[in-house]
């Protein structure tokens, strides 16, 4: 009525069923940890670093936008230098010209003048342009989202790379001439955009040579500040093309870190199969045999 053997033989073979079933979906999935019953604390863990990871793809999106506008603000900001360089020499040319001459020199310092406004008109990356900005908005700051951090009591603090509107302004927008371009010097009363060396008319100073040496002064006044603004903009070039590649690294590292708690060994898990094939065909032989030991019972029935 009770065959103990074949009962053993079986709850063996359901184990190694079991076992058997594990290793195959281990196998299927890659992940020795795919959900919380396999590993409640494993899985917890690499469910909030995935996430973390997630936020810090995102952090990396916001750095590659920011890094398209510094860069392009930059690049402008080095041709818009290279063509103040170039009006002061025609200024100081001016300076030692005759009255007609001074009139063909203008003409190149308005084409000179047009070139710096169409330059830094088109220093424009996904709508945005750092060197042409309103003086009068209350947006005053780019900010670009560096990084997600996350102490261990869950409160998050996100940190950003930020440069100042006003430090790196050109050109006012708002046609208030905030600019470093467009507002007018204080030694000779006329902003880089507007000056005229065929007529000095409205420049300060008693005589034509020192309104000259005032109209080179304002120019100097303007290449140091933006000088000072193009290395503001490379200072942050640089900062975000570090941090680009110290999130990137993060990732990877947060990636490995996941992978060592839940990824499945695949060389161990398919000689365990292998293993495990052999228990399963022994576990059905050895129920086989059970079984056949009470069937040899009936033989003594037979007449």
């Amino acid at each position: 009525m009770t065959n103990v053997s074949a009962m053993t033989a079986l709850q063996s073979l359901n184990a190694t069923n079991k076992q058997l079933e594990e290793t195959q979906n281990r196998i299927s999935t890659g992940y020795r940890v795919a959900d919380a019953s396999d590993n409640a604390a494993y899985w917890s863990i690499a469910t909030t670093m995935r996430s973390d990871n997630k936020a810090n793809s995102v952090v990396q999106d916001a750095l590659g936008l920011g890094a398209g506008k510094v860069d392009t603000a930059y690049t402008a900001m080095n041709s818009a230098i290279d063509v103040i360089d170039d009006i002061k020499s025609k200024i100081l040319l001016a300076k030692t010209s005759s009255g007609e001459d001074r009139a063909k020199i203008q003409s190149e310092i308005a084409s000179l003048q047009a070139q710096l406004t169409d330059n830094i008109g088109g220093a424009s990356y996904a709508g945005a342009n750092l060197l042409q900005t309103d003086s009068t908005s209350t947006d005053t700051t780019l900010h670009i989202i560096s990084s997600y951090n996350r102490d261990s009591t869950g409160a998050v603090v996100t940190g950003s790379i930020d440069i100042d509107y006003a430090n790196i302004r050109l050109i006012d927008s708002n046609a208030a001439d905030a600019g470093i371009l467009d507002s007018a010097g204080t030694t000779s009363g006329k902003s880089a955009l507007n000056l005229d060396v065929s007529d000095l008319t409205g420049v300060t100073g008693t005589t034509d040579d020192e309104k000259f040496d005032n109209l080179l002064t304002d120019i100097e006044k303007v290449l140091g500040n933006m000088t000072a603004a193009a290395s503001e903009l490379g200072a942050a070039k640089s900062r975000v093309d570090m941090q680009k590649d110290f999130v990137s690294k993060l990732m990877d590292s947060i990636d490995r870190g996941v992978g060592q708690l839940v990824d499945a060994d695949m060389n161990q898990e398919s000689t365990k199969l292998q293993a495990l094939q052999v228990q399963q065909q022994l576990g059905i032989q050895s129920l086989s045999i059970a079984n056949s030991t009470s069937q040899s019972i009936l033989s003594l029935f037979k007449g």
